[in-house]
């Protein structure tokens, strides 16, 4: 287990982590830390391509549908590590004090390109997820759930969907977080009346370049956070050990800043992405210890599908942790942790 994981991280760090030349050494001006020259360079790549191509087809009025379809497969690529970046910078901050700028750039200009209204990820996720951290009063808690039914997902997606702002803004009133309310406020009207403009100006343009990334967002958002809080342990649901699961050997990992080390994520919010790994190998034994559950080879939207399929054999098979049951015991356990918990069990 350890080898292949402190394969992977060194994989991800060297190719993309050294500075090299005056351009990196210009962007790492900006920086609180060198170690996240891959964030920024990421959020610049995006920008000059999506920025661009979204602006050819408004300029074209309209183009063909294959062009229409090019910028959704663009989105696609690009939308998964930006919520990741967003992620990233909204647990540390990424940039020094007088380069804060470049962060509101990121947020407002870049982050609706990904499907992301300006500051209601971090409103909800660091106002609220992780103070809630999965337990009933968390607005996304997978817990009341039996997380590999089809019509069970439903509901939760569609109450995400179509409410999560509302929710989310009557959380932070009843609770007096004013400042994250008028944030919330101010950025999803801000982007639903561009949003709105937009539809009207170019109807057909609009929808790929931000409708579409909005539901890609959405549905993966909802999907990957199902995947991270499905396994929980109900004897113990706020042990972050026991109600989030980490994902090694994934490609999943060195696209998106090594978000499925979940488990030290929750166990540590602030925690540099680089350092998860190496967390994980230094901690591994207490991981066992916890009955933790770790994939392997596997990402948070491929557990989704095999949740929705029932597929519990597959993922028992994966399991990198309880290595000492037997594969009938590992798809039990599995199984055991997909249930409805109810604090009073």
């Amino acid at each position: 287990m350890s080898s292949s994981v402190v394969e992977l991280n060194a994989r991800l760090l060297a190719p993309s982590g050294r500075i090299r030349g005056f351009i990196d050494r210009t962007l790492v001006r900006t920086l609180k830390e060198e170690r996240d020259l891959p964030v920024f360079k990421f959020l610049i790549q995006m920008a000059v391509v999506l920025w661009s191509f979204a602006a050819a087809l408004y300029v074209w009025g309209s183009p063909p549908w294959w062009l229409l379809l090019g910028y959704c497969a663009a989105a696609l690529i690009y939308t998964p590590p930006y919520i990741l970046a967003l992620h990233v910078s909204s647990h540390r901050g990424v940039f020094k004090p007088g380069f804060r700028w470049l962060q509101t750039i990121a947020v407002w200009l870049l982050g609706p390109f990904a499907g992301q209204s300006p500051e209601t990820y971090r409103v909800h996720h660091m106002g609220m997820h992780h103070t809630e951290g999965n337990m009933p009063d968390d607005l996304s808690s997978t817990m009341a759930y039996k997380r590999d039914e089809v019509l069970h997902f439903a509901h939760y997606f569609g109450r995400f969907f179509f409410f999560v702002q509302l929710e989310l803004g009557l959380y932070h009133a009843r609770r007096g977080h004013w400042r994250l309310l008028r944030q919330l406020i101010v950025g999803e009207a801000s982007y639903l009346a561009c949003l709105g403009l937009l539809l009207v100006l170019n109807p057909s343009v609009t929808l790929a370049v931000f409708v579409f990334p909005l539901l890609l967002a959405r549905v993966g958002m909802m999907c990957g956070n199902w995947a991270q809080h499905a396994f929980i342990d109900a004897s113990d649901p706020a042990n972050p050990y026991r109600n989030s699961i980490t994902c090694i050997d994934s490609p999943y990992n060195r696209r998106c800043f090594n978000d499925g080390f979940h488990i030290g994520h929750h166990v540590k919010p602030n925690r540099h992405w680089s350092e998860m790994a190496e967390d994980f190998l230094r901690n591994r034994s207490r991981y066992e210890a916890e009955g933790a559950i770790v994939f392997r080879g596997l990402d948070y939207f491929e557990i989704w599908v095999l949740l929705m399929l029932k597929k519990h054999r597959v993922l028992a098979r994966r399991l990198v942790t309880h290595a000492s049951l037997s594969e009938d015991q590992r798809d039990a356990l599995i199984r055991s942790r997909l249930l409805p918990v109810r604090l009073s069990d």
